[in-house]
């Protein structure tokens, strides 16, 4: 394709992008095709020549968007809002047009220069002090296993440099809870700690938050057996209920007995960006790491992980290579992002946030997070203000855990599998039906649903829409 014929299909596809998110409310929110639908939509067999650029974009329409669960979609309540605001969309569009490579600070030196830029911007966005430096990986799983790498290498000296965890004379453990994202355990697992050596420290029973004490008393524990306590997970925002471990209380642990503590902010990171929020993450200066993704709440598109960390020198230690094609003589002088994670090449990534700041702002972007917030209030006082319903762990953002419990006619209320089987029922009739989407999940071996409200779309009314939903469905189920 050449560049003029580049430029007629791409003012196409824009059009088409643009018609498309226009067009999104109206379409169903769950994607609505069965197993193997748009598989066998497609072609078996690849391609011989080309195809004209409006038969492709007739395929998007026919095939590729009834397959797409709508996350854009303001009706979209469901896991963690996964916002992609066109500003940064833009952004997007410029990193793959351009072709960078970046491997080397030689290779694209406005990769690497951009990139110190805005995340230090963030840095300062969220109130962080200025000790900490960071870098833009695709998702905070990646930004977990690479602590834990750190995490491991600090609590091994090195072992890495020699025969690695084969030749560790004893067991190295890290803590977490059991709210904590699915990341932290595969992390755990691929960094090479083991599953028998994840400990899921006690919880309070309420807000689901780690109980400092219980931590200590698991830290002791496993020195009195001989083994290493290497890492501490703390999570701000959890999946499930977004509970907010106590990061101050923990982090004196941690230092108390030179434990690494990566502090697990994911999508609970965006509500930093508002001061009155900070609170949440009290004493995250006295992390080692720390990792949250523009990707979610504040809306910047897919894939864009903030990691930072307060020792470059460690991470470096961990992480750097230095193969003799890559040698330049910029070397000492510039930071080579390949020693700050796993891979080598890298997208221009800092172009996503960079536009997205520059053209929506930060006021605009603060405005909707507040918008969302009171938004979230609103709805878990209908629940608690409604007759068989529960609000189910502290509203801390914008997610709201709901349960509808109903009496039967023995006049005992509902319970036990029946109740799951209830909750399953309502919730599954209103995903099936398109018109709205939620995310089950299981508290105390039961299940709930999460309402998780923060779509850039999502307005009082969507949120009212949906609590109207609810109520009939639960009363039909």
């Amino acid at each position: 394709m050449s560049p003029d014929e580049f430029r007629k299909a791409a003012h196409e596809l824009i059009d088409w992008i643009a018609d498309y998110r226009q067009k999104i409310p109206e379409l169903s929110v769950r994607a609505q095709v069965e197993p193997g639908a748009v598989r066998r939509a497609l072609p078996a067999s690849p391609p011989t020549g080309t195809d004209d650029f409006g038969l492709l974009l007739a395929d998007l329409d026919r095939v590729i968007v009834p397959g797409i669960t709508q996350v854009q979609h303001p009706m979209h309540f469901g896991w963690f809002p996964s916002n992609a605001a066109l500003a940064s969309v833009l952004g997007d569009i410029a990193s793959s047009g351009m072709g960078t490579l970046g491997i080397s600070w030689e290779s694209c030196p406005a990769l690497t220069e951009l990139e110190e830029v805005v995340c230090d911007w963030m840095r300062q966005l969220t109130g962080l002090g200025e000790q900490w430096h960071g870098t833009i990986h695709d998702t905070a799983s990646t930004a977990c296993v690479t602590a834990m790498i750190l995490a491991r290498e600090r609590a091994s000296q090195f072992s890495k440099n020699g025969a690695g965890l084969q030749a560790a004379a004893a067991p190295m453990v890290v803590y977490s809870t059991a709210q904590a994202h699915s990341s932290i355990a595969k992390a755990v697992q691929l960094a090479g700690f083991g599953n028998d050596n994840l400990r899921l420290v006690d919880e309070d029973p309420y807000t689901r938050a780690m109980l400092p004490g219980a931590l200590a008393a698991a830290i002791e524990r496993d020195l009195a057996a001989g083994n290493v306590p290497a890492a501490i997970v703390c999570s701000v925002g959890a999946t499930a209920t977004t509970a907010m471990d106590p990061v101050e209380a923990i982090a004196i642990i941690a230092n108390r007995y030179g434990i690494w503590l990566h502090v697990d902010a994911a999508m609970a990171g965006s509500a930093m960006l508002l001061p009155e929020c900070r609170h949440l993450w009290q004493g995250v200066e006295q992390a080692d790491s720390l990792a949250w993704n523009p990707h979610k709440w504040m809306g910047t598109i897919l894939d864009t992980a903030l990691f930072y960390v307060r020792d470059v020198a460690h991470l470096e230690a961990v992480m750097s290579t230095n193969p003799s094609y890559l040698r330049s003589g910029a070397d000492g002088q510039v930071t080579q992002y390949r020693d700050w994670g796993i891979p080598l090449g890298r997208r221009f990534r800092a172009l996503k946030l960079w536009f997205h700041l520059r053209l929506d702002g930060v006021d605009a972007i603060q405005a909707r997070l507040r918008r969302d917030l009171d938004n979230a209030r609103w709805f878990a006082r209908q629940v608690e203000a409604a007759e068989d319903w529960e609000v189910l762990a502290p509203v801390m953002l914008q997610t709201v855990c709901i349960r509808h419990v109903p009496g039967q006619s023995s006049g005992t209320p509902l319970s036990g599998a029946a109740l799951d089987a209830h909750t399953l029922a309502w919730l599954e009739s209103i995903n099936t039906s398109g018109a709205a989407f939620m995310s089950p999940s299981l508290l105390d071996g039961r299940w709930m649903v999460r309402v998780s409200i923060g779509v850039e779309g999502t307005t009082r009314e969507h949120v009212r829409r949906l609590w109207e939903f609810i109520q009939r469905s639960a009363a039909a189920a």
